[in-house]
């Protein structure tokens, strides 16, 4: 792993985790608040971003929903302000990973 993340204090088998498994991570890394926590080993992750509008020259606030792997080492909550991280595609919606909890709610 080249990105350099606090590695969990828990441990767990899965093997799509980027610390305990084979998931190498690359690409952007993004913060934001979990959404919705009901998918197994998923959360939809919601970002807040600016959009600049050159039309009326200036910025508008737009959102973002991200859906993201939650390892059970790191068992990311509704609520909770987490990091995310690009990999590869692990199902058809899915090509990022928790991989910091930064903010528990």
């Amino acid at each position: 792993m080249s990105l350099t993340f606090k590695k969990p204090k828990k441990s767990c088998s899965d093997r799509n985790c980027p610390f305990h498994g084979t998931l190498s991570v690359r690409g952007r890394v993004l913060d934001g608040v979990v959404v919705t926590a009901k998918m197994d080993k998923t959360v939809v992750v919601e970002r807040e971003y600016l959009q600049f509008s050159p039309k009326f020259v200036r910025y508008e606030r737009r959102r973002g929903h991200i859906p993201s792997h939650n390892p059970p080492c790191i068992d990311a909550k509704e609520g909770d302000r987490v990091r995310i991280a690009e990999c590869r595609p692990i199902s058809k919606t899915v090509a990022f990973v928790v991989v910091e909890k930064l903010e528990a709610k």
